[in-house]
């Protein structure tokens, strides 16, 4: 069996994770590729919500064994207490269904420490990141020097390379941030209680997936953040720090694009993103809380790991152009169609104006994108609720030019659009 993906096709936030859960129903194995605990994905389920950062959404069936892959980075701490969670309400998260790559970096106080500091020194020009220590572990990581999960199950290797990565990085918060030295010994001897807890999970991951595609086991890749966040080709230096579009599968999962069948892209029928950067159809005042919510409910515009309130905006089929290039899509998944319910006129972004000149791509040249300004066509809007509906034919004339639009402006099939938060509430197409 082929390998299926997952992948954002705008800032993250795109509903990737009820996605995966439902695609999940079909898989055997599900393996997250890229990000760490600042990316956040909500399931919903029977009236219950569950809020996952580091473990992948396919958990929540019975039988699916779920991989966290090398190319994403792991905080022991908030894996621990994810698993506990998890537990708690009934789930299996035993060694044998939840495995952790030994090629997989970790992410430690120092991480986290130095994201705070950078961030804080950057003052008005802040990055906007999650503060949990994402770029920094991704950053030893390329310079070499980081910690892999393989070290889990060495209590002595373990304890020495913890002890020396936070005594050497004492130096750096001390007199370059002017920050408070962290405790080596104390980080050493958690991260040894964390050796005992997770042990267990580790495996080879590519070897694992290599493993279930020749038995004709369906595996599923599930991303994490989105297309405009990937370092590469994301709105620099307003990004993530690993490559959360189709080259990052590859990289950081172990396998061989020959193994890739369908490639899904997920958008909202909106735009959000959360932190700084250019923005070409964001939205203020009432249209704002139109879209966003009040956040009174799990699946407002609020972000998932950090709580803050998202930028929201119309769609942008520039930016999902882009995605559709740089992934190669072959089916779309489109989500929150039902916040658009009685909106009279849906404007889209179909292309921008840069001082007379029309793009129909975002330009690289971050100065260039912020002046750029939307080229909308507006489509008529829906009064009716459209929660109810589970077929294409159900959904309102409106709405179904609405898809029908997308579909042609992007030239690639749309196969699922959600109607609601939870895992029925999802039309076929």
């Amino acid at each position: 069996m082929p390998l299926d993906i997952v992948i954002g096709a705008q800032w993250g936030d795109e509903g990737k994770g009820r996605v995966t859960d439902l695609l999940a129903r079909e898989a055997a194995l599900v393996a997250r590729f890229s990000g760490g605990d600042n990316a956040g994905h909500t399931v919903a389920v029977d009236g219950e919500t569950f809020k996952l950062h580091l473990i992948p959404s396919g958990i929540i069936h019975a039988g699916v064994t779920c991989l966290v892959g090398n190319g994403a980075v792991l905080n022991p701490a908030v894996f621990i207490r994810e698993i506990e969670g998890l537990a708690k309400r009934g789930i299996d998260v035993s060694p044998h269904r939840l495995k952790i790559d030994r090629r997989t970096h970790l992410i430690t106080p120092v991480h986290k420490a130095l994201d705070q500091a950078r961030e804080s020194q950057r003052g008005d020009k802040a990055i906007g990141t999650t503060l949990r220590g994402i770029g920094p572990a991704y950053a030893e990581k390329i310079g070499r020097s980081g910690l892999r999960a393989g070290l889990l199950d060495k209590p002595e290797e373990l304890a020495e390379a913890v002890h020396d990565h936070v005594s050497t990085h004492n130096e750096i918060l001390t007199r370059v941030y002017g920050a408070e030295p962290i405790d080596a010994e104390k980080i050493a001897a958690e991260f040894a209680h964390f050796g005992q807890r997770l042990a267990p999970h580790l495996a080879d991951g590519s070897v694992l997936i290599d493993e279930f595609l020749k038995e004709g086991r369906p595996v599923l890749a599930e991303g994490a953040q989105g297309t405009m966040l990937d370092i590469d080709h994301g709105t620099y230096p307003f990004v993530t720090s690993s490559s959360p579009t189709i080259g990052g599968v590859l990289t950081g999962l172990g396998v061989g694009a020959i193994q890739v069948d369908k490639v899904w892209g997920v958008a909202k029928a909106f735009s959000s993103r959360v932190g700084g950067g250019p923005f070409t159809t964001e939205l203020d005042g009432e249209d704002a809380l139109r879209l966003r919510g009040t956040g009174k409910n799990p699946w407002d515009e609020y972000g998932t790991t950090t709580g803050r309130p998202r930028r929201v905006g119309w769609l942008d089929l520039v930016i999902l152009s882009h995605a559709v290039r740089i992934n190669g899509f072959t089916e779309l998944c489109v989500t929150k169609l039902d916040i658009l319910s009685g909106i009279p006129e849906i404007p889209v972004c179909i292309a921008y104006d840069t001082d007379g000149q029309r793009l129909n791509y975002p330009p690289a040249d971050l100065s260039t994108l912020a002046n750029c300004q939307p080229i909308y066509k507006a489509l008529p809007g829906w009064e009716e609720d459209i929660r109810e509906c589970r077929t294409i034919d159900e959904l309102p004339e409106n709405a179904q030019a609405y898809i029908a639009f997308i579909e042609s402006f992007l030239n690639v099939p749309i196969r699922l659009v959600s109607v609601g938060p939870e895992r029925d509430q999802v039309v076929t197409v």
